[in-house]
């Protein structure tokens, strides 16, 4: 069994400037998904795919390899999928063949060792197509989340004949996580969409899945590790 590791970091980001270089504890982002990386047996290589010089240096320097990704997919309307494929092609033009797909992305900077190691144990045992993992929502669409029309009237975003009048009644819904991706590179390479598939959902803890989008996830991933 062939694990290849990814980490796809661009040089844009629209929320948070130059992002996956942020330094949490002096520490930069795309390091915390590298350094993991590392120190996973089981994970043959690991791969960077970037369209940043500074990005590539600094990955070539922590012992990781390169992808060098277009421009057109790396920016802020570009669907990371694409990214995937385009690096699963790249190394099947060297006959560079894996049996599975790991994508570590840099916004996941409090996910664990075991965390990563469980996706990739449950992903072989239950043959799915690809894993993802996800933490159990505080919010729910069919109780506390809404949605407002242009009169600035609000409903409930899915109102549904049945109404809820307790959050323990209504149906669980889940966040989905960036902490891990596992997946077959051959269904990567067929879908349009990573969820058309047959998609299993390893549950994790919120305390260590939070996906840093904003100055205030940034806030909070620093208060956290330095716990």
């Amino acid at each position: 069994m062939k694990v290849y590791a990814f980490i796809f970091a661009r040089a844009g980001s629209k929320q948070i400037k130059n992002k996956n270089l942020k330094k949490i504890n002096g520490i930069p982002l795309i390091l915390y998904s590298l350094n993991l990386a590392k120190k996973i047996k089981i994970i043959k290589k690991i791969f960077i795919s970037t369209d940043s010089r500074k990005i590539s240096n600094l990955a070539k320097k922590h012992g990781a390899q390169i992808i060098q990704r277009p421009k057109h997919l790396a920016t802020n309307k570009s669907n990371e999928l694409d990214s995937w494929k385009h690096a699963i092609n790249e190394l099947n033009k060297k006959k560079d063949f894996f049996d599975i797909f790991l994508s570590l992305p840099c916004t996941s900077p409090l996910r664990a060792k075991t965390d990563v190691l469980n996706s990739i144990k449950k992903f072989n045992k239950k043959k799915f197509d690809i894993l993802v993992n996800i933490t159990e929502s505080s919010r729910n669409p069919f109780f506390n989340m809404v949605k407002k029309s242009k009169k600035n009237i609000l409903n409930l975003a899915i109102n549904k004949k049945k109404k809820y009048f307790r959050r323990q009644d209504v149906p669980k819904i889940f966040n989905l996580t960036t902490l891990a991706y596992v997946a077959s590179p051959n269904y990567i390479l067929k879908t349009k969409n990573i969820l058309d598939g047959k998609v299993f959902g390893n549950i994790v803890p919120q305390k260590r899945a939070i996906d840093i989008d904003s100055d205030f996830d940034l806030d909070i991933a620093k208060l956290l590790l330095k716990r």
